[in-house]
């Protein structure tokens, strides 16, 4: 993330000289220029934002996801107590002797836990998948902005007003993006 941040600031600071230089020569009926490094600018800052965003995603979805491995670890911990008693349970009976009722309870017990720490590994797999979701939406967000801020550059350098249109439809589909993520996928 932080090349393609790296990319885009590069690529703004270029246009940016580029549109101070016409500007600068008097070459007035190319205002325009000014105006595609002004919009340049602010989809530079929207571009930021969703890429903060997106990142935040993804660094919930790693630790919720890490949480939904440590409790199917714990699941399994529990699954093998339960067949250790169980088999000793069975050895035991082989032997003639008699089972213990404590080892009957325990093993309910865990068998008990299970459902329950299986409820709660699956919560936090939904719930990373839901920020996987999120940022991959915010992520489509932060290549459009990238995308027309590169256009608005070559709209710039090559003097060609309709490419600064491109730029502006690319921002707008980003910018659906991060509209969507802030306020529908909730």
């Amino acid at each position: 993330m932080e090349e393609i941040e790296d990319f885009s600031e590069k690529i703004h600071e270029q246009s940016d000289e580029h549109a101070h230089e016409i500007l600068h020569h008097g070459e007035n009926k190319e205002k325009w220029v000014m105006y595609v490094a002004l919009s340049t600018a602010v989809i530079a800052v929207l571009a930021a934002i969703t890429g903060l965003l997106a990142g935040n995603h993804a660094d919930d979805a790693m630790l919720t996801q890490i949480h939904a491995s440590d409790q199917w670890a714990f699941y399994q911990a529990k699954g093998i107590k339960a067949e250790l008693l169980t088999s000793t349970d069975h050895v035991l009976v082989v032997m003639g002797k008699q089972s213990d009722t404590v080892d009957a309870k325990k093993i309910a017990k865990y068998k008990q836990q299970q459902q329950e720490i299986m409820q709660k590994a699956t919560e936090y797999q939904k719930e990373s998948d839901v920020h996987v979701e999120r940022h991959d939406v915010l992520a489509r967000g932060v290549t459009l902005f990238q995308a027309s801020i590169a256009i608005g550059a070559i709209a710039i350098i090559t003097r060609r007003r309709p490419l600064w249109f491109v730029s502006l439809t690319f921002a707008a589909i980003g910018l659906f993006f991060l509209l969507q993520e802030l306020f529908f996928l909730h």
